[in-house]
């Protein structure tokens, strides 16, 4: 395949610099660097060498361990990356060989690596030459054959000790495209004639009734009637929350955590006779999306900037007969599609939410009407941020019963239902719902 300009090599190292120094998504580093990139080739490059790197970074450091004499000090943390970009292109892309160890090596120059060019080539033409004997190596190596950090490695293996193989493999394969259909405006039969038309292979997903998985992605604006609102983007497990909230005529309906809106606007597709809809987040620049997708899809929804654990500063005094808790949390249900959560996530973090998702909890219960139901959604697929946080909400509410969730299309929890990565083509999610009682 034809080269791309040897600076995308150089970006790529910078983006991944940034998400490691300075702990930021690739999603948020796209955003302000591939504004100078142009092409869209280039972009697309670009964001392969990331979101690839970052994958397998775990198993591409294991490779350049083995190629190395002693390791690259952290200082030259830019070094590494750009180690693992080449290693990368080598294994895993079908760039030339000769191309990637060119490229990647002409790439110190724009980093201000001149003195580490013969280092590179050496590197990589090493890894060339052994590369079959390095990845056997590798596969003896549970981290480096399942490109997971050992702390996550051992916590699925706790949770999931049937399933964990699997999970780790589900989350290195790339996730597919998944579209809701606006129910308001087109059916899923019809919107799939129109899909017929453009040549774009689709297959339906079986829990979701306006849901489909395309067979290739597709920028949006490829997509039929995306501008005019009668499909968006979202995983087939994250469309199973507006169904299983219920909201019905007349509700008044809270969606905390609302940003970037999925959800929210689902819910409004569903049922068009609500009495209201609240969206709350705590970021605005995050609820700049929601507002964007409410327009295009021709919904209207409350919108107000604020922390729900401060009610106060926010609510009105009217119960809601619905609550949906999208709470924050670890985001391990869905780490195919957000691979740099290998990298973000800590152990100790998990304490930290915690108390952030039991906060909300006790925080938003006494904003729900009597018979009211929540609906609390993580996804993640650890039991201390899913079962546990529901069974201690349980166990000290003196208001509050289990509303089982009788159809689960995933795993069946003590207390709610569990999504693995992948089961039925969907994302790793969790979902539990609580009614007040009086």
């Amino acid at each position: 395949m034809n080269q791309p300009p040897i600076q995308t090599r150089a970006l790529a190292t910078e983006i991944l610099y940034r998400l490691c120094t300075e702990s930021v998504s690739l999603d948020h580093l796209f955003e302000s660097h591939l504004k100078a990139v142009t092409g869209n080739r280039e972009k697309a490059f670009v964001s392969d060498l990331c979101f690839g790197v970052v994958r397998w970074h775990p198993r591409l450091d294991f490779y350049l361990q083995q190629l190395l004499d002693k390791p690259i000090r952290q200082k030259n943390l830019k070094l590494r990356l750009l180690c693992w970009v080449g290693l990368y292109q080598i294994a895993y892309q079908r760039t030339a060989d000769h191309g990637a160890v060119s490229a990647t090596v002409n790439a110190c120059d724009a980093l201000s690596l001149q003195w580490a060019k013969a280092m590179v080539n050496a590197i990589l033409r090493h890894f060339i030459r052994r590369q079959e004997t390095i990845q056997q190596a590798a596969d003896d190596n549970e981290v480096a054959r399942y490109a997971h950090p050992a702390w996550l490695i051992q916590a699925i293996k706790t949770d999931w000790s049937d399933d964990w193989q699997a999970i780790l493999e589900g989350n290195n394969q790339a996730p597919p495209m998944s579209l809701r259909i606006n129910r308001r405006r087109t059916t899923r039969d019809e919107y799939a004639r129109l899909l017929q038309e453009k040549s774009i292979e689709y297959r339906e997903i079986s829990a979701c009734p306006q849901g489909l998985i395309l067979e290739s992605a597709y920028e949006t604006g490829e997509l039929p009637g995306f501008n005019e609102g009668l499909v968006s983007v979202q995983d087939g497990a994250a469309q199973l929350a507006a169904a299983l909230l219920q909201a019905a005529p007349g509700h008044r309906v809270l969606d905390a955590c609302a940003a970037p809106g999925g959800k929210t606007c689902h819910i409004l597709e569903r049922e068009p006779r609500l009495h209201s809809l609240l969206a709350v987040d705590i970021k605005n620049a995050r609820l700049h999306k929601l507002r964007e997708n409410l327009e295009r899809l021709g919904l209207e929804a409350v919108i107000k900037t604020a922390d729900v654990t401060q009610p106060d500063t926010w609510w009105d005094g009217e119960p809601f007969d619905r609550i949906l808790v999208d709470a924050p949390c670890s985001a391990t249900g869905v780490i195919r599609r957000h691979p740099d959560i290998k990298m973000l996530r800590q152990p100790a973090d998990i304490d930290a939410i915690r108390t952030v998702q039991m906060n909300i909890l006790d925080s938003l219960w006494p904003l729900l009407a009597s018979d009211g139901k929540l609906l609390y959604v993580t996804c993640s697929i650890m039991r201390r941020e899913n079962d546990e946080i529901i069974g201690n909400f349980l166990d000290q509410g003196q208001n509050v019963e289990l509303d089982l969730i009788d159809q689960c299309p995933g795993t069946r929890t003590q207390y709610g239902c569990q999504i693995l990565p992948g089961q039925q083509d969907l994302d790793g999610f969790y979902f539990a719902r609580m009614k007040k009682i009086r």
